[in-house]
């Protein structure tokens, strides 16, 4: 896990045992999304008790508390069936759906919600970047598992991206 080592903001100096977790790398699709995809995260492990609490305290407020989320089995074989987050309790709907796979669903009951691709907290930063930028695009048609797989088979997505009206992931 990878903690920052300084005391949290607000705290004093004798809570010297108090930690924040890092931001999450989290890029969302500005104002309105249009497509599958709500934008991307980049989780820093495959734990989703310790991701997700980061995860949903960086989401704007003013949506709701969030209430539960959705994840593929595929990715998060070991997830909790709950996980406590500040001042609330989300509930984790695990799914065997190929839609689902590499994606977390977001829901904060009738106010919000956020389809975001997740990314295998080991991918290379350079093909991470790219899939965090791609997912959040406003035009991007192309869903997580598709997204995913034209990283993994090695692809830029240009050749794809473009022929259905997006810039590609280079």
């Amino acid at each position: 896990m990878n903690a920052i080592t300084k005391p949290a903001e607000g705290t004093t100096p004798g809570d010297a045992h108090t930690y924040r977790m890092p931001l999450p790398r989290l890029n969302l699709t500005p104002d309105v999304s249009h497509g599958p995809l709500d934008g991307a995260w980049w989780p820093r492990c495959d734990a989703l008790e310790l991701e997700l609490p980061a995860l949903v305290g960086s989401l704007d407020p003013s949506v709701g508390t969030v209430t539960h989320v959705t994840v593929g089995t595929a990715a998060w074989p070991d997830a909790p069936q709950k996980v406590m987050a500040p001042g609330h309790v989300i509930e984790v709907v695990l799914t065997d759906l190929t839609a689902e796979a590499h994606a977390i669903t977001v829901d904060c009951g009738t106010v919000g919600r956020w389809e975001l691709l997740v990314i295998p907290p080991d991918e290379p930063a350079g093909a991470a970047m790219r899939l965090l930028s791609a997912a959040a695009d406003p035009g991007n048609p192309l869903s997580a598992p598709r997204l995913l797989a034209l990283v993994e088979n090695g692809l830029d997505g240009q050749d794809t991206w473009e022929s259905e009206g997006g810039p590609g992931l280079r």
